[in-house]
């Protein structure tokens, strides 16, 4: 409940009286588990940031094929806003990247992923390049799926569509995977 009223209003627009009264219990009640609302909304960000680096991570492990990896990562990655829009917008949004007291933990999760992914590039590049690209893939899909929800932000009451989350998912493994084939040493499909 503290997660779409955080994804809806901001940090600033939710208060603790809101959630409370949304997960049926009393202010006390919520401040015995959380003695802030930023304890809160940090510790959300943590459990939903790690929720998608985990199903990114483990879509593409479970490939072999170079090419399938990064489909199966940019699919994990729609599939997560397609049924976990709230959490997206609360990662991903502009309050948790705005407020300099979540900005960190924003920073972070995004370091994690574009790390995660730069371990799966197989070319021959350095270490830098390698992060680089780990980044502008990380990029490539926060700013993709961020048009999305915006195209749907006036009714997102109903799920975004499986089928679009597919898509850009092709689409954007068929980009990324033709920049990773043209570097050194890349693989072949």
């Amino acid at each position: 409940m503290a997660l779409e009223r955080f994804a809806a209003n901001g940090f600033h627009g939710t208060s603790m009286e809101e959630i409370a009264e949304a997960a049926s219990v009393t202010k006390p009640v919520l401040y015995q588990h959380f003695g802030s609302k930023s304890t809160l909304y940090l510790e959300l960000l943590g459990t939903v940031g790690q929720e998608l680096l985990r199903e990114v991570t483990e879509r593409a492990a479970a490939e072999t094929d170079p090419y399938r990896r990064v489909l199966a990562g940019f699919r994990a990655y729609f599939l997560f806003v397609c049924e976990r829009t709230s959490a997206f917008q609360l990662l991903f949004g502009g309050g948790a990247r705005q407020a300099d007291e979540f900005a960190d933990a924003v920073r972070g999760l995004e370091a994690s992923v574009a790390t995660t992914i730069a371990a799966f590039i197989d070319a021959d590049i350095d270490d830098d390049h390698r992060d680089l690209l780990g980044y502008a893939i990380v990029g490539l899909a926060e700013v993709t799926a961020r048009l999305w929800v915006s195209r749907h932000e006036d009714d997102l009451s109903t799920s975004l569509n499986p089928v679009e989350a597919e898509v850009f998912a092709v689409r954007l493994a068929d980009l990324v995977w033709a920049g990773l084939r043209a570097l050194p040493g890349g693989e072949n499909r």
